[in-house]
This record gives C-alpha cells, structure tokens and sequence, in this order.
C-alpha cells in the first residue's frame, strides 16, 4: 500500500488539512482540523496505508487552538 500524509495548516484565520496537495480548509480551530485528519487516517490505516499526520506548534502569542493572539 502507500503513505497517506496529512498535515494541519493554517489557512488565513482558520485551519485546513492539506493531503495529495489539495487543501481542506474551514475549521476554526487547530484541534478541529486535527479531528478531521485523525478520522481520514483511521479510514487509510483500514486500507493499508502507513499514514503520517502533522500538526505544527503553537507560536508564541497564538492562542492554543485557534489562529487569534492571546
């Protein structure tokens, strides 16, 4: 089988999923974006696939989950 990969991204004010170069976008939260990509993996692990999710830390002066400065 082959390698799903998906990486949480932020996407203006918002958070997207990118995996096989299209961008899933819309959360508002990075922990949604998450959610999103961990539900995909589980569907690829079904299959076969190795699957490597990515989500970036947090910058300093960004709230935990979303995009806004604290």
């Amino acid at each position: 089988m082959g390698l799903a990969q998906y990486a949480v991204i932020a996407a203006g004010e918002e958070w997207g999923v990118l995996h096989d170069g299209n961008l899933n976008a819309g959360y508002a939260t990075k922990e949604a974006a998450f959610e999103a990509a961990a539900a995909a993996a589980s569907l690829a692990i079904r299959l076969g696939h190795e699957v490597h999710v990515s989500v970036p830390g947090r910058e300093e002066g960004e709230a935990a989950l979303t995009k806004r400065r604290t």
